[in-house]
């Protein structure tokens, strides 16, 4: 058997398609009933014991195990679920027993109709709850450097297959379909096995990787499950509406020390619309892997705590809920890579030291070595706790994912919002088709209006996109269209407030500056008549060449397209009006700038005028029309280009050694929308003459230590090693002195401030967490709308902070303030914000003049996870803002003064 042989196994593919429910490409294995080889145990394969000390398999020589476990044995099969950012084939692997497989199409029928529950009655769902089977999904982890996940899919696949003849594996096999993917990160598993290997054995043995294990976003692969920005996140969304599990397990290795495992129930709090039922199955579960662990003399387990909470939807391994689904994961104790380590008590933080038994800790870990395969062998007793589980309660599994959304439909057939419109003239027209099909990709269904309704008193053209509520996935539209407001928890009475595990807000309408207005009366007979649902002609991932299907989109190839209802949101038909040989296009639609990208390396000019938009000339006029239908842009076509003129930026990224996700993000940026752009290192920046390498160098959102200091001697081989130092502070000094432009992100810059000596001050510097709390949410900012970095922004704009600065400037200052905080009452949008007094008045984003160049501080994070598509603009102006643009560059006179007093730091009573 070879990795490109795919083929059908019996009927199932012809009656998966005849059934409208389309599926992975299967590769051949035993068929079932076959007569079964020898079965390969890993050891045989990979040439040691899964989780031996100092060896690891990467995803390749996994694969290869799972392929030979195939063609030994008829309760496995191999399907293809797509492809990796790196481009790599990625797999998982479907096991039960030899019946179950040849009716697996009749089983994801049985999935199917239980998940989308519209018209089913309770009755029918009873008996087809009865006849299904569980689908649960497992993998071998999402974050490559918490190794043991990714080694434990090895042992888990083996003991099901080689210990079928076992009363409970029997019982499994007989009533769960597994689908065991060997990693959901494949790319990183290989970048971190290989990296290990390289240093095992030397004094670099457990140095930290000095790269994503991702192509762009490392450890924020669990940070993506409703945008859908990565390949990764949108194949295993697709995976899931194809199959419809009802339980999602994902493993990591992060538990709190000294405890060797972290499980459900979660930290408080949890996503507001996730139906109870799931998060008692999911409290349910972990109590139940805590009590097996138990019997088998694994200690250490432990529950809930204030780290792990279920607030953000973004987590790939919770977000499900709100699709009910059962979804979890855990957290296995974790060294470093297959290296053992011996713990004593003397490790142990003081409050662990007296090994004390506690309601949701009673088996304290006393220390001791800890290996690999000591945390091999609690997710085995996990999964396969899990797997228990799940063929125990077969039955009600597959009823509650019926209950589930049978009670969203009643839910919101009876009460507000009862509807989402979404208007398809908006600021940039390509926005709201940006959210509506990465929500529709997520299984939410969406309408249109084919004539003019009154809802809520209020009349909508023809066109408006409707996604009505009363459907079985209404929460998860609900839970990120809404508004968050984080409660308020203390560390204790009148204390600091408890730390988000993640974003405390991140609204979608409010990120993606798109107008989302809610009914808060039911549809009318007249509406619903008005609404047609949205469909169109999906693509086919599998397509050779993967050409983009839809240009005007953030993300390329099959894209969102791969999904009907998605690739039937299209936005409103470009338009260019007017005539001559220049095109001119708003900055206020982002694909603006792929257009300008675009016209340079056709070898056309770009203009900026002072009115927030980009003249192109010098392109043939069926390049330019082609540009404005492909991109969906409205636009104007003038006689000649006005405004100053900008040369194509020889754009610089810095890229410390200490892997950074938001470096990350801000290349993937750039990247989808054609900035072409050189990444600096540390020595890249240390070799000085940057002025005549780079107009605009970008440092993303870094703390100071990061950028100045990275790894530490003697951590990492010696080319990794610190960062930029003394001598990069000089020479981006100088670079910008002698006329060039530095852009900082959020905590960078503060780095900037610092090293360069700005006037400007950070105000809320030193504020203690009790007086001042902003982390993770989004803010309400006034623009100065005149700058050439705001071009596009509105007057009131959105923007997403997290441990963001304010900014005051001082005596000597020269330059700009972009945006601002209004002067009084609170700016937060969605999220939490505790003393907002510290920001009234204050600047949100600074133009510094340094020298002949410019310093663009942003206190904020403009291009957070590829979420905030209202502000993506200002990092495309910033990087377009040198030469005579940034030299003419003023803001409006009076936009802003100092606030005259500023609020000082107040001593709590009693301290």
């Amino acid at each position: 058997m070879t990795r490109a042989l795919v083929m059908t196994i019996g009927c199932l593919a012809l009656a998966v398609v005849a059934a409208g429910i389309p599926g992975g490409a299967v590769v051949a294995g035993a068929a079932p009933g076959a007569p079964q080889a020898a079965l390969p145990t890993p050891e045989s394969v990979l040439g040691f014991r899964v989780g031996a000390d100092f060896k690891l398999a990467t995803y390749d020589e996994s694969l290869a195990y799972f392929e030979r476990l195939d063609a030994a044995s008829d309760r496995v099969q191999l399907v293809e679920a797509g492809r990796t950012s790196e481009g790599r084939a990625w797999y998982f692997a479907v096991i039960s027993s030899p019946e179950n497989l040849a009716r697996l199409d009749r089983y994801r029928q049985i999935a199917q109709r239980l998940a989308h529950p519209a018209g089913l009655a309770d009755d029918e769902a009873r008996r087809l709850a009865a006849e299904g089977k569980a689908f649960v999904h497992i993998d071998g982890g999402l974050h490559a450097s918490e190794v043991a996940h990714a080694q434990h899919t090895i042992q888990l696949a083996y003991d099901l297959v080689s210990n079928a003849d076992d009363p409970r594996i029997a019982r499994i096999l007989d009533q769960v379909v597994l689908m065991l993917w060997p990693s959901v990160n494949p790319d990183g598993q290989n970048i971190v096995v290989e990296w290990y290997r390289g240093n095992v054995g030397g004094p670099y043995e457990i140095a930290p990787l000095p790269r994503l294990y991702q192509k762009y976003i490392g450890h924020d692969n669990n940070r993506d499950a409703y945008m859908l920005n990565m390949i990764e996140s949108r194949v295993l969304a697709r995976t899931w509406r194809e199959w419809e599990p009802q339980i999602i397990y994902v493993q990591h290795q992060s538990s709190p020390f000294p405890t060797r495992i972290w499980l459900p129930p979660f930290a408080e709090p949890i996503a507001t619309e996730v139906h109870p039922l799931m998060s008692r199955t999911v409290n349910t579960i972990g109590m139940l892997i805590a009590q097996a662990l138990e019997e088998r003399g694994q200690v250490g387990a432990t529950h809930m705590g204030t780290g792990f909470d279920a607030w953000y939807p973004g987590y790939v391994d919770y977000m499900p809920m709100l699709k009910n689904t059962a979804a979890f994961w855990t957290e296995t104790a974790l060294y470093r890579y297959a290296t053992p380590h011996f713990y004593t008590i003397a490790d142990f933080p003081r409050d662990r030291t007296g090994l004390r038994s506690e309601s949701l800790y009673p088996s304290p870990w006393k220390g001791g070595w800890w290996r690999l395969r000591d945390a091999v062998d609690y997710m085995l007793t996990a999964s396969t706790a899990v797997l228990d589980y799940a063929a125990r309660y077969k039955q009600e599994l597959l009823y509650n994912r019926y209950q589930g959304g049978r009670d969203a439909i009643r839910r919101y057939a009876a009460e507000p919002p009862y509807a989402y419109l979404v208007p398809q003239d908006q600021r940039d027209p390509v926005a709201p088709v940006e959210l509506l099909r990465r929500l529709a990709f997520n299984g939410l269904r969406v309408s249109q209006l084919s004539a003019a309704a009154t809802i809520d008193g209020q009349r909508h053209p023809a066109g408006t996109w409707v996604i009505p509520m009363d459907q079985e996935f209404a929460a998860l539209a609900r839970q990120v269209l809404g508004v968050q407001t984080y409660p308020d928890l203390r560390e204790y009475p009148d204390g600091p407030p408890e730390q988000p595990y993640d974003a405390a807000g991140w609204t979608l309408p409010f990120q993606m500056d798109v107008r989302v207005i809610a009914a808060t009366t039911p549809l009318d007979e007249a509406a619903r008549a008005a609404m047609t649902p949205v469909a169109g002609q999906a693509a086919d991932w599998r397509a050779a060449g993967d050409p983009d299907a839809a240009p005007f989109d953030s993300v390329p190839g099959a894209g969102f397209d791969t999904d009907p209802v998605a690739a039937g949101l299209r936005p409103l038909p470009a338009r260019a009006t007017g005539s001559g040989p220049v095109l001119v296009v708003d900055a206020a639609q982002n694909n603006a700038f792929r257009a300008v990208n675009a016209a340079w390396r056709a070898g056309a000019t770009v203009a900026l005028d002072g009115r927030g938009r980009y003249a192109i000339s010098g392109a043939p006029d069926a390049t330019m029309s082609q540009w404005v239908e492909s991109l969906a842009l409205r636009a104007e076509r003038a006689g000649t280009a006005t405004g100053i003129r900008i040369a194509k930026p020889r754009l610089g990224l810095f890229r410390p050694w200490t892997a950074s996700m938001d470096e990350g993000w801000t290349r993937w940026l750039l990247e989808q929308y054609g900035f072409e752009f050189t990444s600096l290192d540390n020595a890249g920046v240390q070799a000085g003459a940057l002025g005549a390498r780079f107009d605009v160098i970008v440092v993303a959102d870094e703390r100071t230590r990061t950028i100045l200091e990275g790894f530490q001697q003697g951590s990492v081989p010696p080319r990794y090693e610190g960062g930029i130092g003394d001598a990069g502070v000089r020479a981006l000094d100088a670079f910008v002195r002698d006329g060039g432009t530095l852009v900082c992100f959020n905590s960078s810059a503060l780095f900037a401030i610092d090293a360069l000596h700005l006037a400007v001050r950070n105000v809320v510097a030193g504020l203690p967490r009790d007086q001042f709390f902003a982390n993770g949410s989004i803010l309400e900012v006034i623009v100065d709308t005149a700058h050439p970095v705001t071009a596009g922004l509105a007057g009131r704009a959105s923007v997403f902070v997290d441990r963001s600065p304010a900014f005051t400037t001082l005596p000597g200052f020269e330059g700009t303030v972009l945006a601002k905080y209004r002067e009084r009452g609170s700016p937060l949008l969605s999220g939490y914000l505790l003393g907002e007094k510290h920001l009234n008045g204050y600047a949100a984003a600074v133009d510094v003049r340094h020298g002949r160049g410019h310093v663009v501080l942003l206190g904020f994070r403009p291009q957070w996870r590829g979420q905030p598509f209202g502000t993506f603009k200002v990092v495309f102006n910033a990087a377009l803002f040198h030469g005579e643009v940034a030299a003419k560059a003023a803001g409006t006179a009076g936009f802003w003064q100092p606030p005259p007093s500023e609020p000082k730091a107040e001593k709590p009573p009693g301290r």
